[in-house]
Protein backbone atom coordinates (compact mmCIF):
# COMPACT_ATOMS: atom_id res chain seq x y z
CA UNK A 1 0.00 0.00 0.00
CA UNK A 2 1.60 3.41 -1.02
CA UNK A 3 0.01 6.66 0.66
CA UNK A 4 -0.06 9.52 -1.07
CA UNK A 5 2.61 12.12 0.60
CA UNK A 6 0.62 14.86 -0.60
CA UNK A 7 -1.82 13.90 2.21
CA UNK A 8 0.21 13.39 4.72
CA UNK A 9 1.94 16.51 4.16
CA UNK A 10 -1.79 17.88 3.54
CA UNK A 11 -3.01 16.97 7.04
CA UNK A 12 -0.13 17.40 8.95
CA UNK A 13 -0.41 21.35 7.17
CA UNK A 14 -3.55 21.55 8.04
CA UNK A 15 -3.58 20.80 11.90
CA UNK A 16 -0.23 23.15 11.99
CA UNK A 17 -2.42 26.43 10.35
CA UNK A 18 -5.05 25.35 12.49
CA UNK A 19 -3.44 25.54 15.61
CA UNK A 20 -1.69 28.77 14.48
CA UNK A 21 -4.98 31.04 14.01
CA UNK A 22 -6.19 29.47 17.21
CA UNK A 23 -3.82 30.24 19.38
CA UNK A 24 -4.74 33.51 18.77
CA UNK A 25 -8.08 33.90 18.73
CA UNK A 26 -8.39 32.40 22.31
CA UNK A 27 -6.19 35.00 23.52
CA UNK A 28 -7.85 37.70 21.54
CA UNK A 29 -10.79 36.55 23.40
CA UNK A 30 -9.32 36.00 26.95
CA UNK A 31 -8.46 39.73 26.45
CA UNK A 32 -12.03 40.61 25.48
CA UNK A 33 -13.93 38.61 28.44
CA UNK A 34 -11.05 38.16 31.06
CA UNK A 35 -12.19 35.50 33.89
CA UNK A 36 -11.44 35.23 37.61
CA UNK A 37 -9.95 31.94 38.77
CA UNK A 38 -12.20 29.42 39.93
CA UNK A 39 -12.43 29.94 43.68
CA UNK A 40 -10.75 27.39 46.14
CA UNK A 41 -13.91 25.87 47.41
CA UNK A 42 -15.05 25.09 43.70
CA UNK A 43 -15.97 21.81 44.11
CA UNK A 44 -14.87 19.10 40.80
CA UNK A 45 -18.77 19.36 39.76
CA UNK A 46 -19.02 22.92 39.66
CA UNK A 47 -15.72 23.02 37.38
CA UNK A 48 -15.84 23.33 33.37
CA UNK A 49 -17.33 19.77 32.07
CA UNK A 50 -15.39 20.06 28.87
CA UNK A 51 -12.81 21.83 27.13
CA UNK A 52 -10.78 21.94 23.99
CA UNK A 53 -6.51 21.12 23.98
CA UNK A 54 -3.97 22.09 22.03
CA UNK A 55 -1.17 20.56 22.56
CA UNK A 56 2.68 20.76 21.16
CA UNK A 57 5.00 18.75 22.31
CA UNK A 58 8.60 18.35 22.01
CA UNK A 59 10.75 14.82 22.63
CA UNK A 60 12.86 12.04 22.58
CA UNK A 61 12.37 8.67 21.33
CA UNK A 62 14.38 6.01 22.50
CA UNK A 63 14.54 2.90 20.19
CA UNK A 64 14.99 -0.47 20.50
CA UNK A 65 17.23 -2.31 20.76
CA UNK A 66 19.71 0.01 22.77
CA UNK A 67 18.76 3.22 23.88
CA UNK A 68 19.11 5.46 20.37
CA UNK A 69 17.64 8.67 20.76
CA UNK A 70 15.97 10.05 17.92
CA UNK A 71 13.54 13.54 17.83
CA UNK A 72 10.12 13.67 18.06
CA UNK A 73 7.71 16.21 17.32
CA UNK A 74 4.30 15.87 18.08
CA UNK A 75 1.05 18.57 17.72
CA UNK A 76 -2.90 18.16 18.33
CA UNK A 77 -5.83 18.62 19.43
CA UNK A 78 -8.10 16.66 21.85
CA UNK A 79 -11.66 17.72 23.35
CA UNK A 80 -13.26 16.28 26.36
CA UNK A 81 -17.00 15.12 26.63
CA UNK A 82 -18.81 15.54 30.08
CA UNK A 83 -20.95 12.10 28.56
CA UNK A 84 -17.64 9.81 28.61
CA UNK A 85 -16.77 11.40 32.30
CA UNK A 86 -17.57 7.30 33.69
CA UNK A 87 -16.27 5.92 30.94
CA UNK A 88 -13.16 3.88 31.99
CA UNK A 89 -11.17 4.49 28.92
CA UNK A 90 -11.23 8.09 28.67
CA UNK A 91 -13.26 10.87 28.82
CA UNK A 92 -10.93 13.22 25.70
CA UNK A 93 -11.02 12.17 22.26
CA UNK A 94 -7.80 13.72 20.35
CA UNK A 95 -6.35 13.90 16.88
CA UNK A 96 -2.60 14.12 16.43
CA UNK A 97 0.01 14.50 14.15
CA UNK A 98 3.90 13.40 14.67
CA UNK A 99 7.06 13.44 13.01
CA UNK A 100 9.80 11.00 14.26
CA UNK A 101 13.46 11.01 12.90
CA UNK A 102 14.42 7.23 11.43
CA UNK A 103 17.33 7.72 10.18
CA UNK A 104 21.24 8.62 11.57
CA UNK A 105 21.26 11.44 13.37
CA UNK A 106 19.30 12.98 16.19
CA UNK A 107 17.19 16.57 14.38
CA UNK A 108 15.95 14.79 10.86
CA UNK A 109 17.08 12.77 8.38
CA UNK A 110 15.91 11.27 4.83
CA UNK A 111 14.42 8.42 6.75
CA UNK A 112 11.66 9.83 8.34
CA UNK A 113 8.47 8.35 10.17
CA UNK A 114 5.25 10.36 9.78
CA UNK A 115 2.30 9.31 11.89
CA UNK A 116 -1.47 10.27 12.19
CA UNK A 117 -3.45 9.21 15.13
CA UNK A 118 -6.53 9.07 16.73
CA UNK A 119 -6.77 8.63 20.60
CA UNK A 120 -8.70 8.89 23.97
CA UNK A 121 -7.39 9.89 26.90
CA UNK A 122 -8.22 9.79 30.39
CA UNK A 123 -7.75 12.75 32.99
CA UNK A 124 -7.77 11.97 36.75
CA UNK A 125 -7.52 13.83 39.65
CA UNK A 126 -4.51 13.45 42.39
CA UNK A 127 -4.56 13.37 45.94
CA UNK A 128 -4.58 16.51 47.72
CA UNK A 129 -3.60 18.58 44.58
CA UNK A 130 -5.52 20.23 41.59
CA UNK A 131 -2.63 22.12 40.62
CA UNK A 132 -1.40 18.65 39.07
CA UNK A 133 -2.91 16.35 37.29
CA UNK A 134 -3.12 12.67 35.53
CA UNK A 135 -4.09 10.60 32.52
CA UNK A 136 -3.52 7.78 29.92
CA UNK A 137 -3.31 7.71 26.42
CA UNK A 138 -4.27 5.17 24.00
CA UNK A 139 -3.55 6.28 20.43
CA UNK A 140 -4.14 4.21 17.02
CA UNK A 141 -3.25 5.28 13.74
CA UNK A 142 -0.97 4.98 10.32
CA UNK A 143 2.67 5.50 10.62
CA UNK A 144 4.15 6.10 6.85
CA UNK A 145 7.82 5.61 6.66
CA UNK A 146 9.63 7.74 4.49
CA UNK A 147 13.40 7.29 2.45
CA UNK A 148 13.25 4.40 1.17
CA UNK A 149 11.56 3.42 -3.02
CA UNK A 150 8.29 3.79 -1.70
CA UNK A 151 6.33 4.42 1.35
CA UNK A 152 6.11 2.30 3.50
CA UNK A 153 2.52 2.40 5.63
CA UNK A 154 2.17 0.51 9.13
CA UNK A 155 -0.64 -0.07 12.00
CA UNK A 156 0.66 2.50 15.01
CA UNK A 157 -0.22 1.90 18.38
CA UNK A 158 0.45 4.16 21.50
CA UNK A 159 -0.07 3.83 25.25
CA UNK A 160 1.11 6.56 27.39
CA UNK A 161 0.69 8.01 30.93
CA UNK A 162 1.18 11.49 31.65
CA UNK A 163 1.22 14.49 34.24
CA UNK A 164 -0.54 17.81 33.77
CA UNK A 165 0.59 21.22 35.66
CA UNK A 166 -2.00 23.20 35.44
CA UNK A 167 -0.65 26.78 35.60
CA UNK A 168 -4.08 28.28 35.32
CA UNK A 169 -7.68 27.25 33.63
CA UNK A 170 -6.00 28.07 30.37
CA UNK A 171 -2.24 27.04 30.45
CA UNK A 172 -0.69 24.14 30.95
CA UNK A 173 2.53 21.49 30.59
CA UNK A 174 2.33 18.32 30.00
CA UNK A 175 4.82 16.00 30.51
CA UNK A 176 4.36 12.09 29.84
CA UNK A 177 6.14 8.61 29.17
CA UNK A 178 5.16 6.90 25.74
CA UNK A 179 5.33 2.68 24.79
CA UNK A 180 4.79 2.74 20.94
CA UNK A 181 4.78 -0.15 18.58
CA UNK A 182 4.52 -0.11 14.89
CA UNK A 183 4.05 -3.40 13.12
CA UNK A 184 6.92 -4.67 11.75
CA UNK A 185 9.53 -2.87 13.85
CA UNK A 186 10.81 -2.96 17.30
CA UNK A 187 9.28 -1.59 20.09
CA UNK A 188 10.24 2.10 21.57
CA UNK A 189 9.34 4.49 24.78
CA UNK A 190 8.95 8.53 23.86
CA UNK A 191 9.82 10.96 26.92
CA UNK A 192 8.15 13.97 25.90
CA UNK A 193 7.10 17.22 27.32
CA UNK A 194 4.89 20.05 26.06
CA UNK A 195 3.00 23.21 26.35
CA UNK A 196 -1.22 22.73 26.03
CA UNK A 197 -3.17 25.66 25.52
CA UNK A 198 -7.24 24.62 26.93
CA UNK A 199 -10.44 26.65 26.39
Amino acid sequence: MKLNLVFSSTVSGSLFLVALALVPACKAQDQAQPQAPPPASMTAEEEPSTSTDLYIMLGSDFDRPGLLPKANYNIGIGHTFSFLKKDPFGDELTFSYTYEDAGSGFWHSDYGSDTESGGVMKNFGLPKTKAVTGYTWIQLGITSLTGGLHVANHLYNGESLGAIVHFNLRNSLWIQESFNKIVTIPWYTTTSIGYTRSW
